[in-house]
């Protein structure tokens, strides 16, 4: 169990995440060391309490997600609240897969992904309009991931995915790889440009990797929409939550 950043002290209510499994993920844990991203020491003003998850990695929760990873999620989760965190989230937004079964098992709110966000995108936007979702791979984000965290018009949700980025691929596939952080965002915001212009009904953005809020500012001013993401969500939490 360790502290994963924000200050100490008296900051209002205490939120665990869960995340990988140290070392699971290769060199994508590079991804950690900037500021934004939901792991780091420096995006939050308030604590976070993570916990890691034995068996959850790139493989077991995008590529193939395995039913027997839920028990030790809820394990995981059980842990975090008898050390008192007020709420839950993960540091995988593909774990909406496993938003019910977490959120029965547990006494506090838990928050899988930040596709919990589309919703309410799409509640704020016109009946013809769409949301544009960035995942870490399109291939493997399937209509249950959606349907798991109350997403019913699936029909207008666009995704597009990071294995369209040569440097995200690079980083995830090389045990060698350095990240090139402006290579990345260059890429991601490339990315979110194209989405936009393939499907002009697209209104806003959700940024289901929770690896990506580094780059939401650029995104924004880019697209000029609104854009959600992994720290949206946790500053939602966080915000509702008696301490």
């Amino acid at each position: 169990m360790t502290s994963c950043g924000g200050v100490t002290g008296n900051a209002g209510p205490l939120i665990g995440i869960l995340a990988w499994e140290q070392g699971s993920d290769g060199q994508l844990s590079q991804l950690e060391e900037l500021k934004g991203n939901i792991l780091h020491a420096d995006t939050f003003g308030f604590p976070l309490l993570c916990r890691r998850v034995p068996g959850a990695s790139f493989q077991t929760v995008v590529r193939e997600p395995r039913q027997a990873l839920v028990e030790a999620m809820i394990n995981a989760a059980k842990e975090l609240e008898e050390l008192g965190v007020s709420g839950i989230t993960t540091s995988c937004g593909f774990n909406a897969l496993f938003q019910r079964e977490v959120s029965a098992a547990v006494r506090v709110p838990f928050f899988s992904s930040p596709l919990l966000l589309v919703p309410l995108a799409l509640a704020s936007l016109g009946g013809a309009d769409a949301v544009g979702v960035i995942t870490a791979d399109a291939r493997y984000l399937r209509r249950e991931h959606l349907e798991a965290v109350g997403i019913r018009e699936t029909e207008r949700v666009v995704t597009v995915g990071l294995e369209e980025s040569r440097e995200f691929t690079r980083v995830l596939d090389d045990p060698n790889a350095r990240l090139e952080t402006s290579r990345l965002e260059a890429e991601v915001v490339e990315l979110a440009v194209r989405l936009v212009r393939s499907h002009p009904r697209i209104g806003a953005i959700v940024l289901e990797c929770t690896d990506l809020p580094p780059f939401s500012a650029a995104i924004r001013q880019a697209t000029r929409l609104v854009t959600l993401d992994a720290v949206t969500l946790v500053n939602l939490l966080h915000a509702g939550l008696v301490s």
